[in-house]
C-alpha cells in the first residue's frame, strides 16, 4: 500500500500539476503608482504610458520617448562622443565602474542621454532625451558631451532643440567634474539663442538638482508633464531646512505653472503637437507649409504638379 502511494505522489501528482500550470508573463498588468489599479499593459503602451483612469504618467526610456515623437517612431541617431569612464576612480559601496556597466546592462544605453534627429509633425527637429534609469538620468561628463554634442546638431542642421528632462542631479561619482558640466551646457544654450534657433525644455518627472539648476530652466518655453516633480533640493530637505509644512503640490508641475515657472503643463499625449506649433511659430514657418510637410507622403505626391503635363494639340 505503501509503495503505491509513493507512485502516485511521486508519478501521477506532477503530470497532473504540469498539466493544468498556466504560464503567465510577468509584464501582463501595470500597477497604477498612485491608485493601485491594475491596467493590461497593453492598453498602458498604446495610451502613451498613461494610466487610463488616473491619467498618471509613468517614467519611460529615452527609446520609447523618441518613438512617441518622431513621424512613423523613426530618426537617426546622433553619435556621441566618448567620455572618461571613472576619471576619479571613485568607490563607495561598489566601484563606480561596475555601476556603469550595471546601468549599461540595465539600459542598452553607454550613459542617460540619448540625441536624435528627425521629424516631428513634418518639422525637422533635434531631440536629447534623458533616462532616468541610467543611474537617475544623472549628469556627468558623458552626459554633459552628449547634451552638447545635441545643440551642435541642431546648429549644424538649423533645427530647434528639444529637451526632455529627466534627473535627479549631478552625478556625484564625478564630483567637480559632473558640475562643470553645468556651464559647458549652458555655454551650449547660449550658441543656440545667438543662432536664433528655439531651445525648448519638457521637465518630466523627476527634474531636480544640479539638471534644474542648469540647462533644464535655460529654455525658451517651458513646459511640463502633469504631476512631475521639479525642483533643486527634494521637499524633504525643505521642510528639514526651514521647520515648515510646505503647501499641497508643491514642487510638482501644476504648482509650478500657477507660480511662473512653467509655461504650461501638457498631457503626453498632447505633447508632440504642442512642440511642434511652438517650433513652428518660433522659426517662422508658415501654417501653410507646416501643414504641407506634416501630411502623409503620399497626400503630398497628389498635390505636387505633374512635371509631364499631357501636351496640347498645335493649331495648323
Amino acid at each position: 500500500m505503501v509503495e503505491a502511494m509513493n507512485w502516485i505522489s511521486e508519478v501521477v501528482r506532477p503530470k497532473i500539476k504540469t498539466l493544468f500550470k498556466r504560464e503567465t508573463p510577468e509584464n501582463l498588468w501595470v500597477k497604477c503608482p498612485e491608485t493601485g489599479q491594475m491596467v493590461f499593459h497593453k492598453e498602458v503602451e498604446a495610451n502613451g504610458w498613461v494610466i487610463p483612469g488616473s491619467e498618471h504618467h509613468l517614467r519611460i526610456t529615452a527609446q520609447q520617448r523618441l518613438k512617441l515623437m518622431f513621424d512613423q517612431g523613426t530618426w537617426l541617431d546622433v553619435p556621441l562622443p566618448d567620455a572618461p569612464a571613472d576619471p576619479l576612480k571613485f568607490r563607495d559601496e561598489k566601484r563606480y565602474a561596475d555601476r556603469l556597466k550595471d546601468a549599461r546592462a540595465k539600459t542598452g544605453m553607454t550613459d542617460a542621454f540619448k540625441v536624435g534627429f528627425g521629424r516631428v509633425a513634418g518639422l525637422p527637429m533635434t531631440l536629447a532625451v534623458q533616462d532616468f534609469g541610467f543611474m537617475g538620468g544623472s549628469l556627468g561628463m558623458a552626459a554633459g558631451e552628449a547634451f552638447v554634442r545635441g545643440a551642435e546638431t541642431a546648429l549644424e542642421k538649423r533645427t530647434p532643440y528639444v529637451l526632455f528632462a529627466a534627473s535627479g542631479g549631478a552625478r556625484m561619482q564625478e564630483g567637480i567634474l559632473s558640475l562643470m558640466q553645468m556651464p559647458r551646457t549652458t555655454v551650449a544654450v547660449r550658441r543656440l539663442n545667438a543662432a536664433r534657433l528655439p531651445y525648448v525644455v519638457v521637465l518630466t518627472n523627476p527634474t531636480t538638482g544640479g539638471v534644474t539648476a542648469s540647462y533644464a530652466m535655460l529654455g525658451d518655453v517651458h513646459l511640463a508633464e502633469p504631476g512631475a516633480l521639479i525642483g533643486f533640493a527634494g521637499p524633504r530637505v525643505i521642510e528639514q531646512t526651514i521647520r515648515e509644512k510646505l503647501p499641497d503640490g508643491f514642487q510638482r508641475a501644476e504648482y509650478l505653472k500657477d507660480h511662473g515657472m512653467v509655461d504650461q503643463v501638457v498631457h503626453r499625449r498632447d505633447l508632440k503637437g504642442t512642440i511642434a506649433r511652438l517650433c513652428g511659430l518660433l522659426m517662422q514657418v508658415p501654417a501653410e507649409i507646416a501643414a504641407a510637410e506634416a501630411a502623409p507622403a503620399e497626400a503630398r505626391a497628389e498635390t505636387r504638379p505633374d512635371a509631364k503635363a499631357e501636351a496640347k494639340p498645335v493649331p495648323a
